[in-house]
């Protein structure tokens, strides 16, 4: 069945300001970020994304850095649990973190809609200088977050270079993916929404910013003039490849009508079919009208390029 959520991206730059270390440095980010988050509010999302290292001043130099982010603790993380808990919303807080051992992660922690924290996700792939100049280890895992309208996975800058994330995200299938970021990656963004079957949500430090269907369309940005943006996505949808299915999109278009959609991007030969109604879900039918999904028809793919007798004589191929 159509399952509609609406998504609120900031792209907000971190304040340009020294304010130095003391509790008013803590207390000037609270305040600036209750000012971005006025900007969505209105608009009632059920998820909100902002920025790698949200909470950072730019213009502190390392010492001072570390004595903001000890004083300020969970302090700015407990107002973004707030805003979850008073506006009944997912809030993703991506911020540098010290841990028990007094390592630091650079993380996404995500707050359901009680404001109840569901976990970190740990950059895997910190910069260099992040790990030699900053202390950042790399994360080791990929968590899914099981929300209330689906399943929700993230990947912070550098992470979008590296294939081996990006195969764990394509394995454990999550319906969406957030992105705050530092670094915009261009091409990655849509290559990795496609790739995963996934709607990408990006939060980038000042540059362009918003949501990425699974089949690799913006479907929504901000832009010059506004650096937030709120749109709404359905996330009961397949990507299906046309080859074999052209008479069976034409028959499932003839049947439903308007309860459903078939996108098609142009030039990539797959479409996204999601339901537009309560009446049955996109996987049904699928189901009904035995439309081959795309991940189906690649596996089939290569298991006829693996059958020995469609092969070239001498040509040897891994199994796996």
């Amino acid at each position: 069945m159509a399952n509609y959520i609406k998504i609120s991206t900031i792209a907000a730059k971190t304040p340009t300001t020294n304010p130095g270390t003391s509790q008013d440095a803590v207390d000037q980010m609270i305040h600036y970020w209750q000012g971005r988050f006025a900007q969505v509010l209105p608009d009632q999302p059920d998820l909100i994304v902002v920025p790698e290292c949200c909470d950072r001043y730019p213009a502190h130099n390392a010492e001072e850095s570390q004595a903001y982010y000890q004083l300020r603790g969970t302090q700015i993380s407990d107002y973004f649990a707030s805003v979850a808990r008073q506006h009944q919303s997912y809030v993703a807080y991506p911020a540098l973190r010290q841990i028990e051992d007094g390592s630091w992660r650079n993380s996404v922690q995500l707050f359901d809609r009680g404001g109840i924290s569901m976990g970190f996700y740990n950059k895997n792939f910190p910069v260099i200088h992040e790990t030699t100049e900053g202390g950042v280890l790399c994360g080791l895992d990929a968590p899914i977050f099981e929300c209330d309208f689906g399943r929700v996975a993230c990947a912070i800058c550098f992470d979008l270079n590296f294939d081996e994330i990006r195969q764990k995200y394509i394995d454990s299938k999550p319906d969406i993916i957030l992105f705050p970021s530092m670094y915009h990656g261009g091409l990655m963004q849509n290559y990795w929404a496609y790739a995963c079957r996934a709607h990408l949500v990006t939060a980038v430090c000042g540059l362009p910013s918003g949501i990425i269907s699974p089949v690799g369309e913006i479907t929504a940005t901000t832009t010059n003039y506004y650096d937030f943006v709120s749109a709404t996505a359905n996330l009961d949808c397949q990507v299906a490849h046309l080859d074999g299915n052209g008479d069976k999109l034409r028959a499932l278009r003839e049947k439903y009508s308007a309860k459903v959609s078939v996108f098609d991007p142009g030039h990539l030969a797959s479409v996204l079919i999601s339901s537009e109604t309560d009446e049955i879900t996109s996987a049904e039918i699928v189901e009904e009208f035995a439309i081959e999904l795309l991940d189906d028809y690649m596996e089939r793919s290569m298991a006829h390029r693996r059958d020995p007798q469609n092969m070239e004589e001498g040509l040897l191929l891994p199994t796996t």
